[in-house]
């Protein structure tokens, strides 16, 4: 379990300084933290989040700019060109002088244009961009949701870290209780030093192991408080989880979320791809000062001026329309199979998590009963030790059967707990 812990540890220490940030931390510890606390902090404070407020940005920025479509659109424009020839008219008119135009003809003018009705184009872009951007932020959401799994590993590597270095002191207690009755039969010459000695070992080992187990609480704690951005000391108090209620829970994972609004999205295409085949409607206005001007027979440079109202329809996507609600129908098929495959994964893990609740709870029922006799077993050494009956080995024996099993039973509780709270995790209800 100690190697486990550590790798555990090197692995989220290295995510962490290679994906994140270094950011000031207060130097005040925390006196108490529970994991919902934990969640709202990781959150709050992962470099992911900021892309959440981006997201809202681009898309306002985008509909802001989809709007101007219906403001009016001013063009202008300017022309000069020489022709190899012009109309002209050479059978003579009584009364009348028609003079040619010139070939070089000029023309600077501008137009106004204000669209009337686009066919539902702009409408659809608009809601194509809304659901996009619910998309996007829901897709960081998901993201943002893998966080609980690492705050689920350190919170609960804490709290199993916090039971053995209780049961290691107990442990060291009982080495203490054993040695000073065993100087006490040395001091009387009734054992000889070697069983001091074989205490005093298992003392020294049994300190070692409450050093590394401190310093493995004391880097999961590290890590921890950067990725909840907080100071967080040994004294810091973390709150056990209760789990109540695991099968009654409904699937909530963001994922099912992304989904309904991807499917949304390609909704709204199909309103976009039948959109093009509707005519539309603008008025226009166009002013300018040329030669020659509307009046063909006037050969000199004058202002002019029209306006309207303008029909376009393009029937062109009428080739294309059939095929290309096709292809927004299957990418609605592939999202639906998507999101079918999410809930079978989903489903088959929470049945091989359901069955290793019930394993756990199975093991950690049977551990009590191995704890009650071992610990009876170490009482009654206690005393045969005391008494001379038994030698310091089998003493430490004993011991060192109770603490295993008690260690057994502490790995089991905190590994049920961390199969709750994964159940509940992978239901979305965590």
């Amino acid at each position: 379990m100690c190697k486990l812990t550590k790798w555990l540890i090197i692995g989220l220490g290295f995510f962490i300084i290679l994906n994140e940030p270094i950011q000031s931390i207060s130097q005040t510890p925390i006196s108490s933290l529970n994991l919902e606390q934990a969640y709202q902090l990781a959150r709050a404070n992962y470099p992911l989040i900021k892309q959440k407020d981006l997201i809202n940005k681009s898309a306002f920025l985008t509909i802001e700019n989809i709007n101007t479509a219906y403001l009016p659109q001013l063009n202008i424009n300017g022309q000069a060109s020489y022709q190899s020839d012009v109309t002209s008219i050479k059978i003579p008119i009584a009364g009348a002088n028609i003079t040619p135009l010139s070939k070089d003809q000029y023309k600077f003018w501008g137009e106004l244009n204000q669209l009337i009705y686009d066919g539902g184009i702009t409408k659809s872009q608009k809601q194509f961009e809304e659901r996009s951007s619910l998309v996007d932020d829901q897709k960081v959401e998901v993201e943002l949701y893998k966080l609980k799994d690492r705050i689920n590993q350190l919170y609960l590597g804490v709290l199993l870290e916090d039971a053995q270095l209780v049961q290691a002191n107990l442990s060291l207690e009982n080495i203490q209780i054993g040695l000073k009755t065993v100087n006490a039969q040395l001091a009387n010459g009734t054992v000889f030093k070697s069983a001091v000695l074989v205490l005093e070992a298992q003392l020294l080992q049994t300190e070692q192991i409450i050093v590394e187990l401190k310093s493995n609480k004391k880097s999961l704690l590290q890590v921890l408080g950067l990725f909840i951005h907080q100071s967080i000391s040994e004294t810091t108090k973390l709150e056990k989880p209760i789990v109540t209620n695991i099968d009654e829970l409904q699937i909530a994972r963001p994922e099912l979320k992304l989904y309904a609004f991807q499917d949304s999205l390609w909704q709204v295409q199909h309103q976009m791809v039948s959109a093009k085949l509707n005519p539309k409607l603008s008025l226009y206005a166009q002013g300018g000062y040329g030669k020659p001007g509307f009046n063909m027979l006037k050969n000199d440079f004058t202002l002019f001026g029209i306006g309207g109202v303008r029909l376009n329809w393009s029937l062109s996507s009428l080739y294309t329309q059939k095929r290309e609600h096709q292809v927004v129908a299957l990418n609605q098929k592939i999202n639906e199979v998507q999101k079918d495959l999410f809930l079978f994964n989903t489903a088959s893990q929470l049945t091989q998590q359901m069955e290793e609740i019930k394993k756990l709870q199975e093991l950690s029922n049977i551990d009590e009963k191995i704890v009650e006799v071992r610990i009876n077993i170490t009482a009654s050494s206690k005393a045969q030790l005391q008494n001379g009956v038994i030698n310091s080995n089998d003493y430490l024996r004993e011991i060192n059967a109770e603490d295993q099993t008690k260690n057994n039973y502490i790995l089991h509780q905190i590994q049920l707990l961390q199969a709750k709270i994964n159940y509940q995790t992978i239901k979305g209800n965590q």
